[in-house]
């Protein structure tokens, strides 16, 4: 996609949606690595539907590992993936006590560092819980990146370095919501809504649907 083209892009998804907001539900930077870590392979509605109760009394690391994974592994076994995420949070939860007197770090190494936390997850919370413009690429994202001609990679750490350097500045703080939301309920992976999309005239998409 050309430069201008790129602008234009974003400025109406800006325009469409000034103030865009993850869609998971947390209290804190901790109970927001806790989601994150929790929303891989599962929705964001599961995950919050699992933590509505939970974040009322848990919302620290020191209450979560109090909790016990026994007890957490009950709270959130409607999501996928329970039993591993219940230990992974748990242990996030002690090495934040143990190494970063229970503070979430805003450093991206140390996120990486915490069990269950990936580069994905680490720049969201870098993002959300610290205004940080940086880009977190999910299965939305990779296929916005490739589909429209955006950026285009293969893996979705080259999908983040093109978005890094293709995203005018004035747009990166929010453009991996804009993004996300645009792969969610646009430009869907089975079958994109071009019809109703906003930029489907800068998308390079050579399957581009029509209206029935």
């Amino acid at each position: 996609m050309k430069k201008a083209d790129i602008h234009t892009f974003f400025s109406r998804l800006a325009a469409a949606l000034p103030e865009p907001k993850t869609e998971l539900n947390y209290t804190n930077p901790y109970t927001l690595v806790v989601a994150v870590a929790l929303s891989a392979q599962a929705t964001d509605v599961g995950v919050n539907k699992a933590t509505e109760k939970l974040f009322k009394t848990v919302d620290t690391p020191q209450k979560m590992v109090k909790l016990g994974e026994a007890k957490l592994r009950d709270q959130i076994k409607t999501i996928g993936l329970y039993r591993n995420k219940a230990k992974n949070v748990i242990a996030l939860s002690r090495k934040l006590i143990e190494e970063y007197g229970g503070e979430v770090p805003r450093d991206r190494a140390a996120l990486e560092s915490l069990p269950g936390v990936g580069r994905k997850t680490a720049n969201v919370v870098l993002n959300v819980a610290f205004g940080e413009p940086t880009i977190a690429v999910d299965t939305h994202i990779f296929r916005v990146g490739n589909r429209t001609g955006l950026a285009p990679g293969k893996t979705p750490l080259e999908v983040e370095k093109k978005l890094e350097k293709a995203v005018p500045d004035e747009f990166k703080l929010h453009a991996h919501h804009w993004l996300i939301l645009h792969g969610r309920y646009t430009c869907k992976a089975r079958k994109p809504d071009c019809p109703s999309c906003i930029v489907a005239d800068l998308c390079r998409f050579k399957g581009k649907t029509t209206a029935a």
